[in-house]
Formats: C-alpha cells, sequence, structure tokens
C-alpha cells in the first residue's frame, strides 16, 4: 500500500480512463437513447429552482394563488420542468463538451404538472453533420422529451443542436456550417416603448402606439442577478446535469472560457424570471430559437431585455402574446436569446 501511495500520482497520469460521455462518431441518425437517470420533481428542488432564478410567480408558491390560475396546487415551474429534462440527456449526449448552438420548439404537453412527478427522458438523433469551420467537431441535433413514468404521457420536449468533439478530426473546407453564423447586425428602430403595465391589453396598446412610427416595444427589466456557487454548480446538479463546464475547475482551466460556466438554463431562467415580474403570464406556451452566445462565469450579473413581436386576443381571460427575451452580462454583451409565446392575463376590471 505504500508502494502504491507514494507513486500515486505518477501511476494517476498514466491510468487508462474510463471515459464518460459520447464522441460524434457514436451518433447516428435515427438512433433513440434511453437515458437512465430519472429525475423526482420535488417541491423543494422546484422552488430551490425557482428561488435561485427570481421566478417568484406565486401560482408556483401559494395553494390559493395556484387555484386561482386553474392549477389543483403549486405545480412545477416550466423552468425547472425544461431543466430536468435536459439534465439527464448530458451524460449520454453532450458531457464530452463542445458549443450548445440551441434549442428551438420547446412544448410543454400539459398546463400543469405536479410535484413529485418521475421522470424519464429519451432522445433521438435527428441529424449529423460535419462543423466546416472547427474540423475536432461534428454537430449534432437531438429532439428530447420526458414523460410522465407512472402514466408514460409526455410532459415537455424540444430539439437542441450541440456541437460535439470527434475521436478524430475531419477535413473540412474552412467555410461555415449551418447553426455555426453570427447574426447580422440589428435594425434598431428610433424609439422603444415600454407597455404601461403587465396586462394583455397593454401589450396591445403599445404595440399599436409603436406602428405610428419609427419604433418598437423594447424595455429593459430592472433586476440582475449575480451568479454564485450555488447557481454554477447546485442547480444543474440538482437536475443531473453532469457536463463538466459547470462544476470541474481542474478541467476547465485549459478551455476557452478559462473556468466553469453557468448552465445555459439557468440563464435562460434568470432572464425568463426578470420578464414575468413586468408581465401577468397566465400559461408559458412556446419557445423557439433559443440560443446562447457568450459564457457566463462566476461573479458575472444577468440582466434582461424583452421585446415584443406580436399580441393576439384569445378570449375574455387571455391573450397571446409573442416576447422575443435577451439576457445580457454587466458590460452589455448578449448571453441569451429566444423567441416565446406566453398567455397573458387581460385586465378584469
Amino acid at each position: 500500500m505504500t508502494d502504491w501511495l507514494d507513486g500515486l500520482g505518477e501511476a494517476f497520469e498514466r491510468a487508462p480512463v474510463r471515459e464518460k460521455g459520447n464522441y460524434f462518431e457514436a451518433f447516428e441518425e435515427g438512433d433513440v437513447v434511453e437515458h437512465d437517470p430519472g429525475l423526482r420533481l420535488t417541491r423543494e428542488g422546484n422552488e430551490f429552482w425557482m428561488s435561485q432564478t427570481l421566478n417568484h410567480d406565486p401560482a408556483y408558491w401559494r395553494p390559493d394563488a395556484a387555484r386561482e390560475r386553474g392549477f389543483d396546487e403549486p405545480p412545477v415551474h416550466p423552468d425547472f420542468l425544461l431543466a430536468a429534462t435536459m439534465g439527464p440527456s448530458v451524460e449520454d449526449l453532450s458531457e464530452k463538451g463542445g458549443y450548445f448552438l440551441g434549442r428551438t420548439d420547446v412544448e410543454f404537453h400539459r398546463d400543469a404538472v405536479p410535484t413529485g412527478t418521475d421522470l424519464r427522458v429519451t432522445s433521438t438523433v435527428r441529424d449529423t453533420r460535419t462543423s466546416s469551420s472547427r474540423p475536432a467537431y461534428g454537430i449534432v441535433t437531438w429532439e428530447t422529451q420526458s414523460v410522465d413514468a407512472e402514466t408514460g404521457e409526455t410532459l415537455c420536449s424540444y430539439e437542441r443542436t450541440n456541437m460535439i468533439p470527434r475521436r478524430e478530426p475531419a477535413a473540412t473546407d474552412g467555410g461555415t456550417a449551418a447553426g455555426e453564423t453570427e447574426d447580422e447586425g440589428p435594425d434598431l428602430p428610433g424609439e422603444l416603448i415600454a407597455p404601461d403595465g403587465p396586462y394583455f391589453e397593454d401589450f396591445r396598446a403599445a404595440l399599436d402606439r409603436a406602428a405610428d412610427g419609427d419604433a418598437a416595444v423594447a424595455y429593459r427589466h430592472e433586476r440582475g442577478r449575480t451568479i454564485d456557487d450555488a447557481m454554477m454548480s447546485v442547480l444543474p446538479l440538482r437536475t443531473l446535469n453532469t457536463a463538466r463546464q459547470h462544476h470541474n475547475v481542474d478541467a476547465m482551466a485549459d478551455s476557452p472560457s478559462g473556468d466553469v460556466v453557468t448552465y445555459g438554463d439557468v440563464t435562460r431562467s434568470i432572464a425568463l424570471g426578470h420578464a414575468r415580474s413586468d408581465e401577468a403570464t397566465y400559461r408559458e406556451r412556446r419557445y423557439e430559437d433559443e440560443r446562447f452566445h457568450d459564457f457566463v462565469a462566476l461573479g458575472d450579473t444577468v440582466y434582461a431585455f424583452t421585446r415584443v413581436r406580436a399580441a393576439d386576443a384569445v378570449d375574455d381571460r387571455t391573450g397571446r402574446v409573442t416576447f422575443t427575451h435577451y439576457a445580457v452580462n454587466q458590460h452589455g454583451d448578449p448571453v441569451y436569446s429566444g423567441t416565446r409565446t406566453a398567455a397573458i392575463r387581460r385586465r378584469t376590471e
């Protein structure tokens, strides 16, 4: 034993590694991956996620507010459900690392998922292709869904695209593949207008005012949230997200970021929490074209900016509003963007 201890550092360095995660070559279009870990959506886990990301909608906290909103009890928050759907998939799909290029077609298939629900998560490979700009990586798109383990009912689904490391670099033409393009410069209007209140009618009226001139309905949310240790490592690990990017400082020392980085769904949930604090949200409906534009590091502060795209009446209780939400850091650099559609309450008086 003494001999092993004396030479353990050297043995550790040259020992064969039992690897986790998969390289690009492991994925073929049509493959179905059953992710072994299951995750119970506990009330404590749900409330911890909401509190850390400043999602304070009372319908997800208080039984009386939940009943007023049409729920039997405070349900699982959609942001936590989405993160808990993605978390168990990471070990099989993206633990090897690589850039998260985007996610779209995010849908919640039930209005309310009760706490205590057990998830099972499955992914299907939809596309694989070469990265034209990074020969050490390929690009993979998966469709992932979570189901209620007891009933088999689909709860959440989405499509996401990642760069994934190759075992062997591939020859490329040096161009830029789909999903790797940079946005063109913004075509900004002369005036930015904020709605006068949180209800559907306020968003509709602001859009009408903007239509009369060179203006858009776009505004900042006052709150910011600084990334701390709990947000950096505890939140992703609570969703079984094993990506080293969020908890292994040693492994990330030589990475482009130079340190651990924030789970994208934490950044996203902060931005949406800031936005929802200025809305009379009734139900979350759909998310599209979500992208993560830059690293968010420990100590960075996440702010949010919203543009209102459309507002259409649905019934006497709600209207459908489409937003594009942005998260920016303390330097004003964009770190997240995505299009969201939600049912927003109408004024009752």
